[in-house]
């Protein structure tokens, strides 16, 4: 296969071993790698982000990591128009792309385009959530299937962000949110990537996930968050739902015990790759799903 017309999609769920896997592959293919993952964009997170160490910097070309400031947010269409530029700027010096991360939105606005949906203003979105709260999951789900049936079987109805989304687009737009993807476009075609998913056995990906957070405490994570706390971001602000500010936070403040907090880390960070796997298998099913023990298998035949 002649891959130097190819752009390399790689997503698997945190811990899965992403990052080496890419850096692997660029310099099998003379690639250079793009973040696709949205808190490794910002650069007080290096720690609680798992961003990628020093050595593969060096080694391979890496970019759109660690540039953002946490006090400013960074949506879907800020990644898009920058990984864009990249893409084109990485092919006019005869390179690869190869973007890699755990971020499924950002790999959907690169493969079937950005939802161009209206602004929705805050107190109508705010009304909604508190519906939401008030209500409960099941009844708001519910509700949501009745003014939006097209959402069945595409949202799962325990991701509370997809659905109190769909329903603020219906019931202000009048129309479904798979009706604006519908009418949407990516810049490329189909044939322009090579989209590979790495499938990793829950099981060891537990024990990885597990190890992660014991290395990240060690490493430094409790000092990163304390210099975090001192640049007083908004809670409102996307890099504040990164997890381990919160937890490593109550330790700071003496509520809990680094053991507790680690638990509380490993927990939430293992409930973020089942939303990722989940994520998956609704809207990666044509990827290459290549499992984690056949990885350099799968370099060596490229």
């Amino acid at each position: 296969m002649d891959f130097k017309s190819k752009i390399f999609l790689i997503y698997g769920p945190t811990a899965s071993g992403k990052s080496i896997f890419a850096v692997k592959l660029a310099k099998k293919i003379n690639g250079e790698i793009i973040n696709a993952d949205s808190m490794q964009v910002y650069k007080e997170l290096k720690i609680l982000s798992a961003r990628p160490i020093r050595k593969d910097y060096k080694n391979v070309k890496h970019h759109l990591y660690g540039f953002k400031n946490v006090k400013k947010n960074f949506s879907t269409g800020d990644w898009l128009k920058l990984a864009n530029q990249k893409i084109l700027d990485i092919k006019k010096r005869k390179k690869i792309p190869i973007l890699v991360g755990g971020t499924g939105l950002y790999f959907k606005a690169l493969t079937d385009g950005l939802v161009n949906i209206p602004n929705i203003p805050f107190k109508y979105r705010e009304k909604i959530r508190l519906m939401h709260k008030k209500i409960g999951p099941k009844k708001f789900y519910s509700k949501l299937l009745k003014i939006d049936p097209l959402v069945l079987n595409h949202i799962n109805p325990s991701d509370t962000q997809r659905v109190i989304r769909a329903f603020e687009i219906k019931s202000f737009t009048r129309k479904s949110i798979y009706q604006w993807f519908k009418s949407t476009k990516s810049d490329y075609k189909k044939k322009n990537f090579y989209k590979i998913y790495i499938d990793y056995p829950r099981i060891d990906l537990i024990d990885r996930i597990n190890l992660r957070v014991e290395q990240m405490i060690k490493n430094g994570a409790i000092v990163e968050v304390k210099n975090f706390l001192k640049l007083k971001v908004p809670k409102t602000k996307t890099a504040y739902k990164a997890i381990g500010v919160n937890e490593i936070k109550d330790f700071i403040d003496k509520k809990a015990r680094i053991s507790e907090v680690i638990e509380k880390i490993s927990i939430k960070t293992r409930q973020y790759a089942k939303r990722q796997v989940t994520w998956a298998r609704g809207n990666m099913s044509e990827w290459k799903k290549i499992k984690s023990k056949n990885i350099n298998k799968f370099l060596k035949k490229i």
